[in-house]
């Protein structure tokens, strides 16, 4: 009997919670919707609700921008705008990080993460991914040894995190691309492959 109640349950939970991650992501992309007039939303016309039509709109938005920036003149809107968006204080601190982590997670180019290591969190017996960052001019003079600047992920959420600055000595440096890493994070390691020792493959 307990079988078969545990066989029921992994059936189910991981069905589940793919069904509740999608509710919630076609809820939140149908809220676009809002920003058309009234009278242009289908409800207005169509006279019921019908759920995923804000998935449509979200994707033919992204779509168009993606197009419109891969043209000459609309790149050249985007950095005018970014120029923009770098000489507001504060903004410019939140977009210049977003727009980092972003770049690295969704294109690959990015240059917020440069290497993937292994420091000793959340206590010296045990090891952690970490994500080398950049280390801030202002701290380097106040180190008494090389030290890096590493981001910590929490899993299963990459975007959160602990940032800190270890001694280059008690880092181990692994040899695996960015986004494997992530990919080993999000899935809790249950992700297939292993993660290789230096030197090794």
């Amino acid at each position: 009997m307990k079988r078969y109640f545990i066989t029921g349950l992994l059936i189910w939970v991981p069905l589940g919670i793919t069904l509740w991650v999608l509710d919630l992501l076609i809820g939140t992309m149908d809220s676009t919707l809002t920003v058309l007039p009234a009278a242009w939303q289908p409800q207005a016309w169509l006279g019921v609700r019908i759920p995923g039509l804000g998935v449509i709109l979200t994707g033919l938005v992204i779509l168009l921008t993606g197009m419109f920036a891969a043209n000459f003149f609309g790149q050249k809107l985007i950095d005018w705008a970014e120029a923009l968006l770098a000489r507001i204080p504060f903004i410019n601190s939140i977009y210049g990080s977003v727009k980092q982590v972003s770049d690295t997670l969704l294109s690959g180019k990015g240059h917020a993460f440069r290497k993937v290591l292994l420091v000793r969190y959340p206590h010296p017996q045990a090891w952690s991914l970490a994500f080398q960052t950049h280390l801030p001019g202002e701290v380097v003079g106040h180190l008494p040894e090389e030290h890096v600047a590493v981001f910590v992920p929490t899993t299963p959420s990459p975007v959160n995190g602990f940032y800190f600055f270890v001694k280059k000595s008690e880092t181990v440096e692994i040899d695996i691309p960015v986004d494997r890493a992530l990919k080993y994070i999000v899935s809790m390691g249950v992700a297939t492959g292993g993660i290789p020792r230096n030197g090794q493959s």
